[in-house]
C-alpha cells in the first residue's frame, strides 16, 4: 500500500447540509458538516478528519451534527489492544474455511451481484435498493484515497466484501456487504476481524467502525468489539459496560 500525502490546504472550508430524516432514529431530524468537495483532499486530510469522526461516502468527508442529538458516537479499535473475546474466536473459527484476498476497488460483475442482493434484502425501499452499477462505484470508492476491497470467497464464490480505506496509520471501514442467506456465520462481524488483522499487519494503530448509536439494533455489533474507543468531548476514550448503556461484551 502506498501512502499518498500531498501538502494540505492552508484553509478547508466545511458546509452543513439542510436538517432531513434520521435514517437510524426513528422521528428524529439529521444534519452533517462535509468538507469543501471542490476541496484537493488527500489521504493525509483524510486522516486528519478521521480523528475528530468524519468519515467517507464516496468523494465526500463528513460528520453528524445534529443541532439536538449527539447519538452518533464515532469508534475505533486500538490495533495492539484489541484481543479476540470467546465469542468473536467462535465467528473468527466458523469461518475458517472462507479464502481472503485483498484487493484493488475495481468494479467486478460477482461483486456487484452480491452487493444488489445485500441492498434488496437489508434496504429494501430505503433508497439504496436496485442499484446501478455506477451508482455503486461512486458510493464505495473515491478518485483521491486509497481504497481497498477485502473480499471473503467460500468455494471460489464471493460471498462477503469488506470496503476499508487506508489512512497510513489506519483502516477506515466504509461499507461491508455480503450473503444474506448466510446468516449464521455472522459475516459482518468477521469482516470486521479481518480488517482487524489487516491493520496488524500493516503496522495500523486505529481501525474506525464509523458511528454506534446506542440503543439502535443496527450497530449493536460495534459494541462487541474491545476495547472500543469513542470521541465524546473533543478526545478519545475507551468505552466501558457502564457507558452510554452499552450492553456487556458477549463471550467476555
Amino acid at each position: 500500500m502506498n501512502q499518498r500525502n500531498p501538502p494540505p490546504q492552508r484553509q478547508l472550508r466545511f458546509f452543513g447540509t439542510a436538517p432531513r430524516a434520521c435514517s437510524y432514529l426513528p422521528g428524529r431530524s439529521a444534519t452533517s458538516i462535509f468538507a469543501d468537495p471542490d476541496a484537493r483532499l488527500s489521504t493525509h486530510v483524510y486522516a486528519q478528519l478521521a480523528n475528530l469522526g468524519f468519515r467517507r461516502s464516496g468523494n465526500d468527508l463528513y460528520v453528524p451534527a445534529c443541532r439536538d442529538c449527539d447519538a452518533c458516537v464515532p469508534v475505533r479499535i486500538p490495533v495492539a489492544e484489541f484481543r479476540r473475546s470467546r465469542n468473536l474466536q467462535k465467528v473468527w473459527n466458523r469461518n475458517r474455511d472462507l479464502t481472503c484476498n485483498i484487493l484493488p476497488p475495481d468494479y467486478r460483475d460477482e461483486h456487484f451481484a452480491l452487493y444488489a442482493r445485500y441492498v434488496d434484502a437489508r434496504h429494501a425501499g430505503g433508497g439504496m435498493d436496485k442499484p446501478n452499477p455506477d451508482e455503486y462505484l461512486t458510493f464505495l470508492t473515491s478518485a483521491w484515497c486509497e481504497t481497498l476491497f477485502v473480499e471473503l470467497r467460500l468455494d471460489g464464490t464471493p460471498v462477503a466484501v469488506a470496503v476499508t480505506d487506508w489512512l497510513g496509520n489506519a483502516l477506515s471501514a466504509v461499507y461491508t456487504f455480503f450473503d444474506p442467506g448466510l446468516q449464521r456465520r455472522s459475516l459482518g462481524t468477521y469482516a470486521v476481524l479481518r480488517q482487524i488483522e489487516l491493520a496488524r499487519q500493516h503496522s495500523c494503530d486505529w481501525h474506525y467502525l464509523g458511528y454506534w448509536i446506542p440503543g439502535c439494533d443496527k450497530m449493536a455489533y460495534k459494541s462487541r468489539f474491545r476495547p472500543l474507543q469513542a470521541l465524546r468531548g473533543g478526545a478519545w476514550r475507551t468505552l466501558n459496560d457502564a457507558h452510554a448503556g452499552m450492553p456487556p461484551a458477549c463471550g467476555n
